[in-house]
């Protein structure tokens, strides 16, 4: 039966610049030759639900549920995007000088959630990037399903680690996601509530406990 949006598949891969340079991996050997610091280990995805690259997630939407490798290629605007020159700005350089920076080409800095690489720095000014830094380019993806996943708990783990990069304990019961997390926690969760259901149809209740038995 072919993979359908809202199909879990666990998956090894590999995303690669055009020119064959490593960017991304959850494959040791991989990661290695990269010199990347990312953990090996298979990732856990509900297809068409944003948790990968979109480009990829829609073309293994309809391919087999048997395990398979795929080699994707995606052009700029199916991967990272179009470099747009509007998002190329000028940063007033006294807005480091506040955080006690000296800015210099190069360097890489949040602001206020937004990613930007200097390009630079000249009389006061700082011109910024805040293009994805792979804005522009040809990508290529290794894909390696090794499993359709069907089972609800592993559903709701690999979920659950998603949103939070952490394990947590839970139960199903009723039609409802019982999760056990501190008050903190708990808050961050319900701002998913709303994914919760709608992927795994499951009403979400937070048990409260305190950072202590966790």
């Amino acid at each position: 039966m072919p993979l359908q949006k809202k199909d879990f598949i666990e998956i090894e891969f590999t995303g690669r610049i055009k020119d064959g340079n490593i960017f991304d991996s959850n494959i040791k050997s991989d990661i290695d030759k990269a010199h990347l610091k990312l953990e090996a280990e298979p990732f856990t995805l509900c297809l068409g639900e944003g948790m990968f690259l979109k480009g990829v997630e829609d073309f293994l939407i309809g391919k087999p549920e048997n395990p398979s490798i795929y080699k994707i290629e995606l052009e700029p605007k199916d991967a990272f995007g179009i470099r747009d020159t509007k998002l190329i700005q000028v940063i007033p350089i006294n807005i480091f000088y506040q955080q006690k920076t000296n800015p210099s080409p190069g360097m890489i800095f949040n602001f206020d959630g937004r990613i930007g690489k200097i390009l630079s720095v000249s009389g006061g000014r700082v011109i910024t990037d805040f293009n994805h830094p792979l804005a522009g380019k040809n990508v290529l993806y290794e894909i390696n399903i090794l499993k359709k996943i069907d089972d609800i708990n592993e559903k709701t783990k690999s979920l659950i680690k998603f949103f939070t990069r952490k394990d947590f304990k839970f139960e199903i019961r009723d039609k409802k996601l019982i999760i056990e997390a501190d008050k903190q926690f708990g808050n961050f969760f319900l701002l998913f509530k709303d994914k919760f259901k709608e992927i795994l149809d499951l009403d979400l209740e937070i048990k409260e406990i305190s950072k202590a038995s966790q």
